[in-house]
């Protein structure tokens, strides 16, 4: 069963996180690339052109804003962030920018995804389709994922990481997530104290 992307939040024993994996058929030359504050998705060298033929597939996909790591499928991790940093709420934050930004006008009308978790545990995770919109809060000590393709409603799911590089690599290919087709590449925050990122 082939999801497109795929992202999940929440928080465990060992601490909170926000994962991402871009799985792709059409557009798999992508790498996940780690900055301070701030995970990009980005074509592979010698592929930097994909993005005059998709504006869609080059983003940031996790940004660290105050106490809260924000994970989306694009352009709409920035506005998020941008929201939380002004003062906004996270749902809020989340509902206004989905609903502004609305679904990728593509040939498969993508929705568009979105998550955020605080270093405290709350969690909230959403997405705007061509027609429906939701924004919904996770069970603290509980974990969620969500996806453009197939699974367009809140999961509950067993999410085992300790770190950030483990967050990445689970939701790449381990537990549920193996079940899922085309994996490319993949991305967490993972945070305890404060977050860490990391990329695989």
């Amino acid at each position: 069963m082939y999801l497109g992307r795929i992202l999940a939040v929440g928080s465990t024993e060992s601490g909170k996180f926000v994962s991402y994996r871009v799985s792709s058929r059409s557009f798999p030359n992508r790498i996940a690339k780690t900055f301070d504050n701030r995970v990009s998705i980005v074509p592979t060298e010698g592929n930097e052109k994909d993005v005059f033929k998709n504006p869609y597939i080059a983003y940031n996909s996790i940004k660290i804003v105050k106490d809260v790591a924000v994970v989306s499928n694009g352009s709409h991790t920035d506005v998020i962030a941008d929201k939380i940093e002004s003062g906004m709420n996270i749902r809020d934050s989340i509902a206004l920018s989905l609903l502004s930004m609305d679904y990728e006008k593509d040939d498969f009308n993508t929705p568009r995804i979105a998550g955020a978790t605080t270093i405290a545990g709350d969690s909230y995770i959403g997405i705007v389709t061509h027609e429906d919109l939701i924004v919904e809060k996770v069970e603290n000590g509980k974990c969620a994922y969500i996806s453009t393709y197939e699974h367009i409603r809140p999961n509950i799911v067993d999410f085992r990481a300790t770190n950030a590089k483990e967050a990445a690599q689970y939701i790449m290919d381990q537990g549920k997530f193996q079940e899922f087709p085309n994996p490319v590449t993949a991305a967490a925050a993972f945070g305890r104290d404060k977050w860490e990122l990391n990329s695989v």
